[in-house]
């Protein structure tokens, strides 16, 4: 099919630079010992771990080491005299199902076989109460019988919604345990919202459920884990707060301000709930303001999903070019099932498909404008986590020299 005058076929694309990009590296370098320290605090005897049925939840986000950090809480746990089983913590990922939500977690290796404990993907849920909006709060029933519940969870920036709570141990409770149902009941509000009904009812779980402490996760700019904090259920909210803050200042961003054609390798689940990091590339249906620096994008081509998404391509829908790679891995089923839930239709609309990498690509320029279409300002990223390296076009050399947290290497 000729979607391109012979002109923008023959034009040559310009050369690709690789850039570095400095952030903190600070990470921790032994994840099992930190974490073991962690359970030496006294509030953890004061919990009373021994001989308790204890519930971990495990949601579907990629979080660097998440099997480290979920066999060695189970670990710890025994050791208390606990009796430990995993649960899912998704929402409406997975497809909202028992199944699905198992094969979510056998992708990260989290199965019964390398953790010798069950592992629990049953969607019942109870309700334990309305907010003061009328809001009912659904809770796992799995989660609610136990007599211990522990939520795993990296905080971060959400890429639907700021204030002091964003992602992280309080949204796996309300949404992530509040299974397929939860997670619709809290999306029929709106996003501004969201940050304040979620401490509204993260308080009534933890005061209506056996909300034992929860192990919070931050990573540095790197993907890689730089902190993990047991917290108290009692504190939860208020401790959850200032460690937004960390995870904020821990963020990567891209530090090229203007750029006529983004091209992003993959998006994925296992790289944010979104598909990608809106508060990266700034391309979102529901945040009005950006907490992280962001460029000036005109047109962004998108070359894959990655195999852990299993087809949901969610946040497709904000890209302008996507190759036939994509189209043809994608799950309609799993990505409509979480569109519907979190209300974001729009996140999966089919963009312009085009055959290869290389068409993509110029049709994105063909559609720009104001541009030097000879010297095109082009930058390519693998994904909005790993953002070290990137790659952009001679154009923006000039730029980079200026920058000293780049550097072509």
């Amino acid at each position: 099919m000729p979607i391109l005058l012979e002109e923008d076929i023959q034009r040559k694309l310009p050369q690709m630079y690789r850039i570095k990009q400095k952030f903190d590296k600070s990470k921790l370098e032994n994840i099992e010992e930190a974490i073991r320290t962690e359970f030496k605090q006294d509030f953890i005897k004061e919990k009373s771990i021994q001989g308790k049925r204890v519930a971990v939840a495990v949601g579907s986000r990629g979080i660097k080491n998440l099997f480290i950090i979920v066999k060695t809480t189970i670990d710890e746990i025994k050791a208390f005299g606990g009796k430990p089983f995993v649960i899912s913590a998704m929402g409406s990922h997975g497809k909202g199902t028992e199944s699905g939500q198992r094969e979510v977690l056998e992708s990260y290796g989290i199965t019964e076989e390398s953790l010798n404990v069950p592992i629990i993907t049953n969607t019942d849920v109870v309700e334990l109460g309305k907010t003061k909006r009328g809001l009912k709060v659904y809770f796992d029933k799995t989660a609610y019988e136990a007599d211990l519940i522990v939520p795993i969870n990296r905080v971060k920036l959400h890429t639907d919604f700021s204030g002091p709570l964003q992602s992280g141990l309080c949204k796996m409770l309300v949404i992530g345990l509040g299974n397929h149902i939860g997670c619709t009941s809290i999306h029929e509000q709106d996003p501004s919202l969201f940050a304040e009904i979620i401490e509204e009812a993260a308080s009534i779980i933890i005061g209506k459920a056996n909300v034992g402490f929860g192990l919070a996760i931050i990573e540095n700019a790197y993907d890689e884990t730089a902190k993990v904090q047991l917290v108290p259920s009692e504190c939860m909210i208020e401790i959850e707060k200032e460690l937004v803050k960390i995870a904020k200042d821990n963020m990567p961003y891209l530090r090229i301000p203007e750029i006529d054609v983004l091209v992003v390798e993959e998006i994925g689940k296992d790289i944010s709930g979104a598909g990608y990091d809106p508060n990266i590339l700034g391309r979102s249906p529901l945040l009005k303001t950006y907490l992280l620096p962001v460029p000036k994008i005109q047109k962004m081509v998108l070359l894959d999903v990655t195999e852990a998404s299993h087809g949901n391509g969610i946040g497709v829908g904000f890209f302008d070019v996507i190759t036939k790679n994509v189209f043809e891995k994608l799950d309609l089923e799993a990505m409509y099932t979480n569109a519907i839930a979190c209300k974001c239709i729009d996140d999966v609309k089919i963009p312009l498909i085009t055959a290869n990498e290389d068409e993509a690509i110029r049709v994105a320029l063909k559609t720009c404008r104001d541009i030097d279409r000879d010297n095109p300002k082009i930058v390519k990223i693998k994904n909005t986590l790993d953002l070290e390296y990137i790659q952009v076009s001679k154009a923006l050399i000039e730029y980079v020299e200026k920058d000293c947290m780049l550097s072509i290497f």
